[in-house]
């Protein structure tokens, strides 16, 4: 009897010290995973996200206290019910340690009131909009990476979005340069830049400072691993010669569609079927090719239908039908569609496929009406090449952000102490 209370005793200790070993080993895995945007389904449309920059429709960088505003379509057009909520994460998107309280000022997880349904359109749809602050949700407590939620009914995750909240207790001054390499002297652009925090002591900033260097607000090519090369009294100094450099790219192309039923500098031919389709101007590969200055809105997009008084609800939704030229695809690689219009994202509806019939690559996709950015990349086995087909030049005008993070010693958050821009556009050797 004794030996069998022993046994029991020394089973239960066997099963809790592996129970113990489980959480010390995985938990810190699941603990520090990052975390990703949830992509939309092809009935949510024209996810428009901004701040205080209207040229950020994606992943608006505001400042503590500014409004947020969010709007989408749902082209399903039965005024669904939505809901969204909001977290806070580290610097590298591995979720926070703070609770809800800790952040947000009200509470979260509520539906989304404020939907009107399209008016004069072809296309029906629902449009969403949601202001932050609001009545449920007063303000954000703290600075730092956030991620918005939009769900629906059934609390399924219809899609996500990044943002950030910033306090100006830094500054940060910049300068866009062309390459030291002289192999990349035409192609790349290298950014210069310096944190100045005259009222915060950074204590061990090689650790404890981050920062994030963005290209034409998309976070998807930002440069996050960058540590300051030396310090001079309370000032950071980042002059790297290449850790800081971005292929320079060349400008957007464009449509603007704002009058549906005519054709114009883009737009080669209109048809209607269902709905209207437009067929744009036959677009060639601009690699190799001498750089062309084209004013454009770094891959941002305006919604706007010139007959009517509200664009949201008025503009309606157009196929438009790209062509490419003149570029022969590697085995193993896709040519897409690149813009804001998705938060540059690559999916079905952007990639373009050879039509043998017209010689062309080719590609039908949804749009509201309005003004857009676009470009062709190449997405291979590495990842996205943006010059492949538009080239690389470093007369390119590009916008830079720079974010700076900050988590003093026994911190449990990185704070986003500051934000700084700088554009291409006065290029220095």
């Amino acid at each position: 009897m004794l030996i069998s209370i022993n046994f029991a005793i020394h089973l239960n200790f066997m099963k809790g010290l592996f129970v113990f070993i489980y959480i010390c080993l995985f938990q810190p895995a699941v603990q520090s995973q990052i975390t990703q945007e949830t992509l939309p389904p092809p009935y949510i449309r024209t996810i428009v996200f901004e701040g205080d920059s209207v040229e950020n429709k994606g992943n608006p960088i505001v400042r503590t206290g500014a409004r947020l505003q969010l709007s989408f379509d749902d082209i399903i057009g039965d005024e669904a019910d939505y809901y969204y909520t909001i977290e806070h994460f580290n610097f590298d998107w591995t979720a926070s340690q703070l609770a809800k309280n800790e952040y947000l000022q009200g509470f979260d997880d509520v539906r989304i009131m404020d939907y009107q349904n399209s008016l004069n359109t072809l296309q029906p749809y629902t449009h969403y909009e949601l202001s932050i602050p609001n009545k449920n949700v007063r303000g954000l407590k703290v600075s730092g990476n956030y991620m918005l939620s939009v769900y629906n009914a059934q609390r399924e995750k219809v899609f996500s979005r990044k943002f950030m909240v910033y306090e100006p207790v830094t500054q940060i001054t910049a300068e866009v340069k062309r390459a030291r390499n002289l192999q990349f002297i035409d192609e790349k652009q290298i950014v210069n830049f310096s944190i100045n925090s005259p009222d915060l002591l950074l204590k061990n900033p090689d650790s404890n400072v981050k920062v994030s260097l963005i290209q034409n607000f998309n976070l998807k090519t930002a440069i996050t691993d960058l540590k300051p090369q030396y310090t001079i009294a309370n000032e950071l100094i980042y002059r790297y010669d290449t850790e800081s450099s971005f292929w320079g790219g060349n400008e957007f192309l464009q449509f603007d569609n704002k009058e549906i039923r005519v054709t114009n500098a883009d737009i080669a031919r209109v048809d209607v079927q269902q709905l209207y389709i437009h067929h744009l101007f036959m677009d060639i590969s601009r690699s190799g090719q001498p750089y062309t200055y084209n004013p454009d809105i770094n891959g941002g997009f305006v919604v706007r239908n010139v007959l009517a008084e509200n664009s949201d609800l008025e503009a309606d939704y157009v196929w438009m039908k790209f062509s490419l030229r003149n570029y022969d695809a590697l085995a193993g690689t896709e040519i897409h569609l690149y813009g804001g219009f998705n938060n540059f994202e690559l999916d079905d509806s952007t990639r373009l496929k050879y039509n043998k019939e017209s010689g062309y690559y080719e590609v039908s996709r949804l749009f509201k009406q309005g003004f857009y950015n676009y470009k062709y990349v190449l997405k291979t086995a590495n990842g996205i090449e943006e010059g492949a087909i538009s080239g690389n030049y470093d007369e390119t005008e590009n916008n830079y952000t720079i974010l700076a993070y900050y988590r003093s010693p026994g911190a449990r958050y990185d704070r986003l102490i500051g934000a700084g821009g700088v554009n291409s556009r006065n290029i220095r050797n």
